[in-house]
Order: C-alpha cells, then structure tokens, then sequence
C-alpha cells in the first residue's frame, strides 16, 4: 500500500538556506522569496465583488424551526460586498474604534462573517470570543476577562435564547448588544437586521482607504493554555503576508477554485485566520459546517460531505478519525469525499497511525490513489501558518520548513531546541499588555515560541524539523533524567487508539513517570459492550474487564518498547471526570491543557505515585 501513488500535489517550498548563528543558534529561511502582497484584506474583497460577483462565497444551511437544517443559503461575493458596507456605516455611526472594538459571543454563521468584514471595511476590530465562555463556563470568569481587556463598544450574539445568561452576567447594561433573533429581558437590544439595513454612503470608502498593513483586524485570544487568555494583535500586514506565505507554500490553492466545507471555529486562529481567510484570498467558497467531531454532531459533517466536494480539507485528528471510521461503511460519503480533494490537513493535535492508516484504505478501495496528508507548524501569534511539509510522505510529528518571508531561529534550551519566529506574519504584541509583549520577543526582535522541533534527518535540512515537545511542559525526575512530555504523549495516544482522547504526564521530581488517561468513553464503551445511559456510566465502563485488559496490554507494549526511565511508563490510571473550561484544563477545539490538569488534580497525581488510587496500571 506504501508504494501507491499519491493524487498529484506540488509543493512551493522545497530548499532552505541555513546559518549558523553565535553557539548554540543557527538560522534558516526559505530559499523562496515572499512575492507581493495585498495592503489589507479588504482588497480581496473587493477584487473578488469586481470580477466574480455572482460566486457564491460563504454558504450556511439554513435552520428550520424545530432545530433542523434545511438547504444551504449562498451569500455571493457581491451580496458581501454590498452588505459589509451597510454594516460599516452602521458601526462608524458608532464612532467604534480601536479603543471600543465589536465583541462577536457566538459561533460561525453568516451573520457573523458578514458583521466581521463590515468591521475591517470600517477600520474598526472585531473580537471573535470562543462560544464555549458563554454556553459551557458556569461562571463566565474568562468572558469578563475578554471585556475587561478589550472594552468593546458593541457585543453581537447570534440569539438571545442562547447568549441571553451570560450577556446579562458579564455586559455591562450601558453596552449596545445586536442580535440575530430575539431579544433580552429587561435591556434593550438592536436587531443585526438593522446594521444590514444602514445606508451606505461615502464615508465607508474612505475608511477603507485609511486602513492599511499596522491596521488592526481583530483581536484573538489566546486559549489560556498556562495563563488567563492574552489578546492577540492581529493586523492587514499580518493576515495578508500568512496568505501570500499559504499560498507559495500550498500552490494547490490556486489550481482551481477552492471549495471548503469547514467547521473550525473563527475564534481560534485555524479557523478564523488560516481557512476563512484562505477562501477570502483566493476567491473561493466556504460552507459552513455546524457539524463537529462530537459524537452528537459528527452526523451532521458527515452529511454535508456527502453533499459537497471540497477541492482540499481541514481538519483535526478527532474530526479526521470520525470521518476515517465513517469511509469505511459509508460509500456515498466516501465516494463525494474523495471526488476532488487534492489535499488533507490536520493541526492542533498528533494524528494517530491507526487512523492514517483507516483513511488510506478507503483511498485505495473508492479512488485507487492516496491522498497527501500534510500539516504544518503554527501559532495565533504567527498569523497562525509557519512551517510546511515538503513532500507528501508525511510521517507523525513532522512539520517541516519555513515559509517563504519567515525566518526562524533556533535556540539551544536546557537539552532541546527551542522555535523563534520573525517575520510580516507575525504579531505585534499583545494588545494592552506591554510586559507579556516584551516578555515573548528575544532581543533580535523573534517571536519564542516555546515549541522544541529537531531535524527530520541531520544529513538533509531541507527536510526541515519536526516537533520535539513543549517547553514549558517537559520536566526532571528525581535522578535528573529528562522527560519530553510531548513524544512520549503522542506514543501513548497511538498505543491506546482508539480508546484514548488525551493524556496527562506526570512524575516531575519523582522516580519514575506517570500517565493520567482521558479515555475516549464511546470507544471504551464499544469495547466494553455495555449501553449507554445508566448513572454510573463511564465508571462502569472502564471498570469492565476488556477495557481494563486493553489498558493493561497498552501499558506492557510501551514498556517492552521503552529505552529508559525518561519514556518507560511506570503507572497508568483512567480519569473518569473529563476536563472542563472553566479550571483551564481544556480548549474549546479540544486542546488539552497539562498544567492545569497537574495543578487541578494534584491529588489524584499523590495517589497515582503513591500507589493509593484505585485501578491503577502498572508494567508486568
């Protein structure tokens, strides 16, 4: 299967110059120089309203009442155009401003977008805030921290029924709130219907024009992974050079239209930068997919790529795995999925050889032909594209080398190699926070990015580099061997798939090294053979005797694969209780967050090494 060819795909970048620097630093950059770019944006806006104005550009299926959705609506690029402009006047009505930007609550919809671009033409910041701050925190602590940094002039939400609680816990009653549908209780809103219904006039074409490259776009959030979220500046310069980059490094975005269907959210970089503004660039068209890879929404994805063929597809190792299990009995999906895709892509997490796997068989058998499984290397503070592989034998952890612009230092640090960024894509700083600003840049001016990455192969660089962990998560045991926590995590996913969703590394300052299990409960539950719904529910699963003996057969095959202390997994438990966002112990797209996790349950953490806590697995 190995030797099948691959669905042909160029790759824009494939040499780099590389420099060495004063001991311990060395540099290296592509060969390829960054060609010229849009000042902001809204350029290609207004290129694409020009000259194919009929194209469909953001496409949504549209809600029924009872919660259903229904066909999809177009929104094309002219009808964007035109509707951004009234939504500009609207918020220059306002007098908004850098110091009073728009606070966007909810989820991806066309109403969202729409507002979003009115906000760029008008020269005024948006702030997409992860949905989650306000659906899923009980105590909106972190929604109040965005509002307390950015102080919006005016807050949009797609419903009240939704958005109602946390809006009249966290916004000030002084605030403007505009709303999709409804309205809230004892305060006075303003229908999104009557941003679109503003006039335009003049005013809203030279706003545009006195936007440019230091403009800023938006503010994103960091997901708070060691501290609360920081605001990330984003600016034209930014958004626009990341583009250009995207673009030489993955020529396959301007063979052909693009066609996305995509759910990642806008509040994150992937989503809102990378893929809504890829699709802006090159003038393609973007359906939005209210499906996620969750067991009560995954249908829902699986549905719309039935239905659309997209041209390349985003997405992250959970969703990847969804849609590999599916292929495997779904011929329709199958089929229409592997019609015209000329590239997958995954980020945010290590995608496990049992799924790459799953997902080239159904390759074989429906098209004949594998397709390139890429990824790349990124942060919100580098707009968020960095490195790209280079040719399409991709293996796990590789991320390979610079775009074309960026250049990259690398910085000998306690035993590892740390990643710094320079370049027109990345950040500013972060927004009213000098000394975090002055913190993350070293004294040439690099961005730090806390990644350690080391050479795919020492004898050829322009393989590039592959990841090597995170700093701030490796740690000492007691005999002061080293622990990479990334490695040795991604190892124990791919033991464990399909029935591990994350892991948590412990035995800093001990003897030996621990592993706390997120269990992935729906696998467990499969394996196991029990059903769903009873009180005790994933206790008893993964308490029943073939989850256990699963666990313990993965626990023995990474110790018979071990080399030493540094990556034998010495005790292993099974943590009923999932991560939850309001303690920071995980992301709204699934990021887990170790620290948190360790300082959380510091206890269970005691227990594991001092061999108290129930159910623990150990090497036999």
């Amino acid at each position: 299967m190995s030797t099948l060819k691959f669905r042909p795909l160029s790759f824009g970048v494939t040499r780099i110059e590389l420099r060495q620097g004063p001991p311990g630093v060395s540099y290296l950059k592509a060969v390829q120089a960054l060609q010229d770019y849009p000042p902001r944006l809204t350029d290609r806006l207004q290129h694409w309203a020009r000259t194919v104005p009929e194209r469909s550009f953001l496409a949504r299926r549209v809600r029924q009442a009872d919660g259903s959705s229904g066909d999809w609506r177009h929104v094309s690029y002219r009808e964007a155009w035109a509707s951004a402009h009234n939504i500009a006047q609207a918020l220059l009505n306002r007098s908004l401003s850098v110091e009073r930007p728009v606070l966007i609550l909810s989820e991806n919809d066309l109403e969202h977008a729409l507002l979003a671009m009115g906000c760029m033409l008008a020269g005024v910041p948006f702030v997409p805030t992860s949905p989650p701050y306000c659906l899923v925190s009980q105590d909106f602590a972190k929604l109040r921290h965005v509002i307390s940094t950015v102080t919006p002039g005016l807050v949009f939400a797609a419903d009240s029924a939704r958005y109602g609680k946390a809006i009249e816990a966290a916004v000030d009653p002084a605030l403007e709130v505009v709303l999709t549908s409804g309205t809230l209780a004892g305060r006075s809103s303003t229908a999104f219907a009557d941003l679109l219904a503003t006039p335009a006039s003049s005013e809203v074409d030279s706003a545009m024009l006195a936007t440019g490259p230091d403009t800023i776009v938006k503010f994103l959030f960091t997901s708070g992974s060691t501290a609360l979220p920081k605001a990330v500046i984003n600016t034209h310069r930014m958004w626009c050079a990341n583009q250009q980059q995207m673009a030489q490094s993955m020529p396959v975005l301007r063979e052909e239209p693009l066609v996305l269907v995509d759910w990642l959210p806008w509040n994150h970089t992937f989503g809102g930068n990378h893929n809504f503004g890829m699709v802006l660039y090159h003038g393609g068209t973007l359906y939005l997919d209210d499906g996620k890879p969750s067991p009560a929404l995954v249908a829902e994805t699986l549905r719309n790529l039935r239905e659309v063929a997209p041209t390349v597809y985003f997405n992250v190792p959970a969703g990847f795995e969804a849609i590999a299990s599916a292929m495997k009995t779904d011929a329709a999906l199958r089929g229409n999925l592997l019609s015209r895709v000329k590239m997958f892509f995954y980020a945010g997490a290590g995608l496990s050889q049992a799924v790459w796997d799953s997902l080239t068989e159904s390759q074989v058998k429906e098209v004949g032909e594998r397709i390139v499984m890429t990824t790349s290397l990124g942060m919100t503070e580098s707009g968020p594209f960095g490195l790209f592989v280079t040719n399409p034998n991709v293996k796990a952890g590789d991320l390979g080398v610079p775009a074309p612009g960026l250049e990259i230092k690398l910085v000998d640090c306690a035993g590892k190699t740390e990643l710094r960024y320079r370049g027109p894509n990345i950040t500013p700083g972060y927004w009213r926070a000098p000394q975090e600003t002055a913190r993350n840049f070293d004294e040439e001016g690099f961005f730090c990015s806390g990644d350690a990455v080391r050479w795919i192969d020492e004898n050829d660089v322009h393989q590039g580099l592959k990841f090597d962990g995170r700093l701030a998560e490796d740690f000492k045991l007691a005999t002061g061997t080293f622990v990479s926590v990334g490695p040795l995590r991604g190892r124990i996913i791919a033991a464990g798939a399909p029935c591990i969703q994350d892991v948590v590394i412990t035995g800093q300052s001990r003897h030996e090294v621990g592993a706390m299990v997120f269990p992935n409960l729906a696998a467990c539950r499969s394996l196991s053979a029990l059903p769903a719904g009873s009180e005790h529910e994933a206790q008893q699963v993964l308490n029943s005797p073939a989850v256990r003996a699963h666990f313990q057969g993965v626990l023995d095959r990474l110790a018979q694969g071990a080399s030493g202390s540094s990556n034998r997994v010495a005790r292993l438990c099974l943590l009923a209780e999932p991560p939850t966002i309001d303690s920071s112990e995980i992301t709204d797209k699934g990021s887990i967050n170790q620290r948190a996790v360790l300082a959380n349950r510091a206890a269970v953490v005691e227990a594991l090494h001092a061999d108290t806590l129930p159910g623990i697995f150990k090497p036999r």
